[in-house]
C-alpha cells in the first residue's frame, strides 16, 4: 500500500495519523494551527472528516435521532452534533494545501457520494471508512471504485461486516485495503482494546492492519505496534481547552509527541529475528563463564571441584567440558588463574 510518498507494508515503519475530526471547534485558524502542530508532534498524516449534518443524517427530533448510548454526547440530536462538529467543505482545499506545505499526507473519511466527489477533486491519496460506515456497502463500493487505498475501521464490526466490506472493495477491483482495530467508545476503556486483534486481522484477512484508537494515553498504540500495527490513528487537538465534541479523548501536542516517540522506540525494540551477535554483544560475551584453574595444581594431581571452576571471564575453556575434566589428572604444574585447556589433561 502506498499513501503519498509512504509505502506501508509488513516491514515499513508505522504510518502515524493525526485525526483532526472536530478539533478545529469551528475555527479555520484552529484547523491550520492543528496541522502545523501535528507536524511538530511527528505525525505522518493529518486526516479530516468530510460530511455536513445533512449528508450524514436528517434534522429529525424523534428518539431515534437522539443520542442515548452512554456516550459523552448523550442528549444531543444527531443533526445538532454533526452541525457542530463538521469541517466546512470550503476549508478542504486550503487544509489539503496547508498539509502539503508542512510535508504531511492529507486525506479524509467521506460519508456519502458527494463527499467522495469533493475529495476526488482534491486528488486525495487515500480514503478512510469510519467505523459506523462499515455497513454502508454502496458507499464502500463507490470509494473503492476510485482505485485509491481504502482504510477501514472495524469499531462496530462483526466478522460478517468485515467480510462484506472487503467483498465490496474487491467487487470493484480494489484489493489495496487496510483494516484498523477500533473500539467505538469515546473514550474507550483500555480493557476493551483487544490489541491481539491487530495481529489476527492481518493474518485472517491478508491485509495491512493497524489501530484507530480512542483510549487515553499511549499504552494501546505501543501494544498495537508490538502486534504488528502498520497504521496508528489518534485524535489530535492543539489544546483541549478550546473544547469541542472530541476534545476530551484527543491528544494534545505534547501527548502526541510522546506517543510518536514511544512508537518509534517500540519499533526499534522489536527489531528483527536474528541469532547472530552484534559486535557489542560479542564483546560482552567475554564476561560469560569459562573454565579456569582456581588453585595451584601439581603434575599428577587430580582435577577437582576445588581447583577447576566455571567462573567469569569467558576466555577459558567452554563449561560444557567440566564433567569430562573432573577426575582427570594434570600432566604439568598449573597456576591459579590460568585459562583451562584440554592440553592440561
Amino acid at each position: 500500500m502506498k499513501i503519498g510518498s509512504y509505502k506501508i507494508n509488513a516491514n515499513s515503519p508505522v504510518f502515524i495519523i493525526a485525526e483532526l475530526s472536530a478539533n478545529h471547534n469551528g475555527s479555520l485558524q484552529n484547523a491550520l494551527d492543528t496541522i502545523k502542530a501535528a507536524k511538530r508532534a511527528g505525525a505522518d498524516c493529518i486526516k479530516l472528516q468530510t460530511y455536513t449534518a445533512d449528508t450524514i443524517t436528517i434534522d429529525a427530533r424523534n428518539d431515534d435521532f437522539k443520542l442515548d448510548q452512554g456516550t459523552i454526547w448523550d442528549g444531543k440530536y444527531l443533526h445538532d452534533l454533526y452541525k457542530e462538529a463538521y469541517t466546512p467543505w470550503e476549508w478542504h482545499e486550503q487544509l489539503f494545501k496547508a498539509a502539503e506545505e508542512e510535508g504531511l499526507v492529507c486525506f479524509s473519511s467521506p460519508f456519502d457520494f458527494s463527499s467522495v466527489d469533493l475529495l476526488e477533486d482534491l486528488n486525495t491519496p487515500a480514503y478512510k471508512i469510519a467505523s459506523f460506515e462499515i455497513t454502508d456497502i454502496p458507499l464502500i463500493e463507490y470509494v473503492a471504485s476510485k482505485g485509491k487505498p481504502v482504510i477501514i475501521s472495524t469499531g462496530i464490526a462483526e466478522e460478517a461486516d468485515i467480510e462484506l466490506a472487503l467483498a465490496a472493495c474487491k467487487k470493484v477491483g480494489n484489493t489495496n485495503i487496510a483494516l484498523l482495530k477500533c473500539t467505538s467508545s469515546y473514550p474507550a476503556p483500555i480493557n476493551e482494546a483487544n490489541m491481539i486483534m491487530v495481529k489476527d486481522l492481518a493474518e485472517r484477512y491478508g491485509v495491512i492492519s493497524g489501530l484507530s484508537d480512542h483510549t487515553i494515553g499511549n499504552t494501546v498504540p505501543i501494544v498495537a505496534t508490538c502486534f504488528g500495527a502498520k497504521i496508528i490513528e489518534k485524535h489530535f487537538i492543539v489544546d483541549r481547552s478550546i473544547g469541542g465534541p472530541d476534545a476530551s479523548f484527543s491528544m494534545n501536542e505534547q501527548e502526541f509527541t510522546d506517543m510518536v516517540k514511544a512508537v518509534r522506540e517500540t519499533e526499534k525494540a522489536i527489531g528483527v529475528i536474528d541469532y547472530k551477535l552484534t559486535e557489542k554483544q560479542a564483546k560482552g560475551k567475554e564476561f560469560s563463564r569459562s573454565l579456569y584453574i582456581v588453585a595451584d595444581v601439581k603434575a599428577g594431581e587430580v582435577f577437582t571441584e576445588a581447583n577447576v571452576r566455571s567462573i567469569r571471564p569467558g576466555y577459558g575453556l567452554h563449561p560444557r567440558y567440566y564433567h569430562e575434566i573432573i577426575g582427570k589428572t594434570a600432566k604439568s604444574d598449573l597456576r591459579k588463574g590460568q585459562r583451562f585447556s584440554l592440553e592440561f589433561i
